[in-house]
């Protein structure tokens, strides 16, 4: 695809997903962790506003020279900035001025892609910021969802699309997990080949793994159900010693968007409140509690290396193959997890045992770009495989996510594994 249109479909389907919002919908902050849709828009075009158009010197115009403060996120390279936690509070510039923005960013880069991209570092920035889009695509949704989850009225971001097939799916028997052996012995880890990858997902390396067994698809709300029936939020054996402070303190009792009601749990989602089906992959938990829900089920959380050796398929090619094209992505405009399934990428992102640390010989690229990934591999987890809220064209093998161990509000699931 030529690089106006790739960029022209992304910037699309961002405008789409914020379609059925409204203003005020897209202005509400609802925990400093999340950013309100208004900021992603704005913030998404401020990233090829400062790394692409800005640098071209007096062939571009900045919209707005206040906006390098306001919807800069974390780049200390580029001065000050608002502070997350603050974003909400944006009641000005206006939505209208943001679509203005990215109107005005939109016109820049079409004269800059109209002729083609010779340069190739500007072809690898503006693939980057693409990807970047993609993520905030993403971010949009798991952040209204908790915008909306999180009103009294729980009301729907949009309707189940038409056909919906996932209703009459979920109703087929799912059977249980099958463990699938893998043998010790060496395996290549990490991305090295001609396809877009972040930094974070290389250099390639070499790992020796000790023989290992993982489940051939995530846990499921049923199996989870018999977790927190038997006890499993009351049982501090089972828990890390700071999730089950942090449990018993925001008083967990299930996955965030749960709520009993009349004997029945029923599961916020973008589609509005819904029973809980127990063949649907349980999503939005924490590390803490994928962990503790491993150890109460007599296994444990797969390792990063053994999750890509799975999933791959034991590959040694430098490029490995795109995910599994029958995964559950956004793209089905679903928003919502299907029925369980064999197979290793889409509907919930999958917690790993491995903390979020540079492969070795990794080193962060220079300059402000170099904040991307980098500085944050401290106290995160990673995880992998992408999930029903997710571009489907946006994962692949070795794709590394990455959020703090309490973190809920990502569509975040288990897959379970054992020493061989």
């Amino acid at each position: 695809m030529h690089t106006l249109d790739a960029y022209r479909a992304v910037r699309a389907q961002t405008l789409a997903l914020a379609a059925p919002l409204s203003a005020e919908d897209q202005q509400v902050q609802s925990m400093p962790d999340a950013s309100p849709t208004k900021w992603h828009l704005a913030h998404s075009s401020w990233f090829f506003e400062t790394f692409v158009l800005e640098p071209r010197g007096r062939a571009y115009r900045p919209f707005d020279p206040t906006y390098r403060f306001l919807f800069n996120s974390y780049y200390e390279a580029l001065g000050a900035r608002l502070p997350r936690a603050r974003r909400g509070l944006l009641s000005r510039p206006s939505l209208a001025d943001v679509h203005a923005y990215r109107r005005h960013v939109d016109d820049a880069m079409a004269r800059l892609l109209e002729p083609g991209v010779g340069d190739p570092a500007l072809a690898a920035t503006i693939e980057l910021g693409l990807h970047h889009e993609q993520q905030h695509q993403e971010l949009i949704l798991t952040d209204i969802k908790h915008v909306l989850g999180t009103n009294p009225l729980r009301p729907p971001y949009h309707a189940p699309p038409d056909g919906d097939a996932g209703a009459a799916a979920a109703r087929a028997a799912i059977a249980p997990a099958a463990f699938r052996l893998f043998a010790e012995g060496l395996a290549r880890i990490g991305h090295d080949g001609p396809s877009f990858a972040f930094d974070n997902e290389g250099p390639r390396h070499r790992v020796f793994l000790r023989a290992f067994a993982i489940a051939d698809r995530p846990v499921t709300c049923g199996e989870y159900l018999a977790f927190m029936r038997d006890g499993g939020y009351a049982r501090a054996e089972l828990w890390l010693s700071e999730g089950w402070q942090l449990a018993q303190q925001e008083q967990w009792r299930a996955p965030l968007y749960w709520d009993e009601m009349d004997g029945v749990w029923m599961s916020y989602t973008l589609h509005g409140l819904l029973a809980v089906d127990a063949r649907q992959p349980v999503a939005h938990v924490s590390y803490f509690e994928a962990d503790a829900y491993a150890r109460w089920a007599g296994a444990r959380l797969p390792t990063e290396q053994e999750w890509e050796r799975a999933a791959t398929d034991g590959d040694s090619t430098s490029d490995p193959a795109p995910p599994d094209p029958a995964g559950h992505f956004a793209g089905s405009g679903r928003f919502h997890t299907g029925p369980a399934r064999a197979g290793f990428f889409g509907d919930v992102w999958q917690w790993t045992g491995s903390p979020y640390a540079a492969y070795p010989g990794y080193r962060a690229p220079a300059g402000a770009v170099g904040e991307y990934n980098g500085k944050f591999m401290c106290n995160q987890m990673v995880l992998r495989g992408g999930s029903c809220l997710t571009p489907a064209g946006h994962v692949r093998a070795t794709y590394r996510n990455f959020f703090p161990p309490a973190a809920r509000w990502q569509a975040s699931g288990i897959r379970l594994a054992r020493d061989a």
